[in-house]
Order: structure tokens, then sequence, then C-alpha cells
């Protein structure tokens, strides 16, 4: 089962917020989820992006793959930067 991170829809019509969800590949855009990690309401001004950090390097080193949107989002909160030094202290001390 591959698993990605990406945004699910949510809110009404011409108002979108999103939440960032860990959901199996095959899983339609807004189906069945397996962990919720944030929201993302591209509306507010600036756009607000809240994310469990923890979690979400949780799921990252777990081999989940973010859909591009996401990992753009991931890398204006840092948290992208975060995983790759702690991927690559993990390889120094092996």
């Amino acid at each position: 089962m591959a698993v990605k991170i990406r945004l699910t829809r949510t809110g009404r019509k011409k108002l979108p917020s999103y939440r960032v969800v860990v959901a199996d590949s095959q899983a339609p855009r807004d189906g069945r989820y397996i962990a919720r990690v944030g929201v993302y309401d591209p509306k507010e001004n600036p756009p607000r992006f809240l994310v469990d950090e923890q979690l979400t390097l949780k799921w990252l080193h777990r081999g989940a793959q973010p859909t591009e949107t996401v990992r753009s989002l991931l890398r204006k909160a840092g948290i992208w930067k975060k995983f790759h030094e702690e991927k690559r202290e993990k390889k120094a001390v092996a």
C-alpha cells in the first residue's frame, strides 16, 4: 500500500479549506484517510497552514510521499528541511 500525504477539500462552494491527511494513494481525494496531520486555509490573509510537525515527520520517515502541493507547504513551514536533516543524521550515525 503506497501512502501519500495530501490535501482533502472541505468548506463550501467557492470557499475552500483543506485538511492535510495521510491516505492510501488509491483512495479518492475526499475519501477515507489514515490520519489527519493538519489544516490549510488558502483564503485567509496570509494563508493559514497548521500541521502537527512530529506526526508529519513520523509519517515521512515511514515512507509517506507528499504531493507537490503539500511538499511546497512543508518547505515553507521548514518541516521538509528538518526531515532531510534528520535523514542525513541517521545516515551519518549508521
